[in-house]
């Protein structure tokens, strides 16, 4: 079977990713160089499939070690997950994303030349849509200013494949991640923050389990529902599965252009305070939030239209909200007996 590289393969979608593609046959290799991620999520994969996997552990902006990753192995696609992805810290720090973020994506599409890799997949954000005069955004919607560092990389990542795709050989995805959350249901694999968590459900259960002082919610005044922002939660493992779907595509040559958007959501828009209310119908917790003052690269509201990723790859969500938090919360309880 071909063999897929899959950057970032410690982390929480990485390693989800790992799990479906090793499930439907193929064979798999990461680099990660674990600074934002834990051994422990591959050693999850390797259990859940009874797989060996192998992890080099490089940083991706050190072009000559990635190269000779090339030079082991005859790699027939790349899904491309690593980069730092917190948008409250790119604001902090935006000299550290565009340097990370920037720079590995060159090292691995330069490889990706050089070794005539056939198919490429890069994992994207809704965060290139900015805010969105029209939501549910399609992958046609215009996009609007980056609210982020983070934003921006994703955003200049989108144009670096795509101006690359128009001389290249390769032929390209870009999928438009929009709230990625849950934990695999087996238990046995699931987020783990690196320091505080910058994502809402890690933060939820984080605080139901005791080990976070307080749940903020930033901004209840926004031209919302409920004044709460409104964010596209979808399952880890949909996306997971979505990455396997996109390299059959690649691998089919179906595809009408060299370079293929694909919104991933389940295409219903939960705010703040709707996804706290269902952790605690699923769970029976009562969640003691506070409300907070609006967090700087937040966009108010964004959700997908998912109709061209469930047309051409054949792709619909299984796992619902309360599927999300149930088995995040799940997952939430074996950090706590292990940690």
């Amino acid at each position: 079977m071909p063999t897929i590289l899959v950057t970032g393969g410690c982390g929480y979608i990485g390693s989800h990713t790992i799990v479906d593609l090793v499930k439907n046959g193929y064979d798999v290799i990461s680099i990660d160089n674990n600074s934002r991620s834990t051994t422990r999520l591959l050693e999850g994969a390797r259990k859940i499939t009874g797989q060996e996997i192998i992890n080099y552990t490089i940083d991706l902006c050190d072009f000559e070690a990635t190269r000779k990753v090339f030079q082991q192995h005859e790699i027939h696609g790349i899904i491309h997950f690593a980069a730092f992805k917190s948008v409250d810290e790119s604001v902090l720090m935006p000299l550290a994303y565009f340097q990370n973020n920037l720079t590995s994506q060159i090292n691995i599409l330069g490889c990706a030349e050089e070794f005539k890799v056939p198919w490429f997949v890069f994992s994207s954000s809704c965060s290139v849509y900015g805010n969105a005069d029209i939501i549910p955004v399609t992958e046609e919607t215009p996009l609007k200013k980056a609210e982020s560092p983070y934003g921006r990389t994703k955003q200049i990542g989108e144009d670096m494949i795509m101006d690359l795709a128009k001389v290249s050989a390769t032929r390209f995805i870009l999928l438009r991640y929009f709230n990625p959350t849950g934990a695999h249901p087996s238990g046995i694999i699931g987020e783990v923050p690196f320091g505080r968590p910058s994502n809402l459900v890690p933060a939820i259960t984080q605080f139901a389990a005791g080990k976070l002082p307080a749940l903020k919610v930033y901004g209840d005044d926004y031209d919302t529902r409920d004044g709460s922002c409104i964010r596209d939660f979808v399952h880890v493992s949909d996306i997971a599965h979505a990455h396997t779907l996109a390299i059959g595509f690649l691998a089919a040559k179906t595809g009408k252009s060299a370079c293929e958007v694909f919104n991933l959501g389940t295409g219903n828009g939960v705010t703040v305070l709707e996804a706290i209310g269902a952790f605690e119908r699923v769970t029976g917790i009562k969640l003691g939030y506070s409300i907070a003052e609006r967090r700087t690269g937040d966009i108010v509201a964004v959700y997908a239209n998912n109709d061209k990723a469930r047309k051409l790859l054949n792709w619909s969500p299984e796992f619902t909200l309360d599927d999300m938090m149930r088995t995040a919360w799940n997952w939430e309880l074996v950090l706590s007996k292990t940690s």
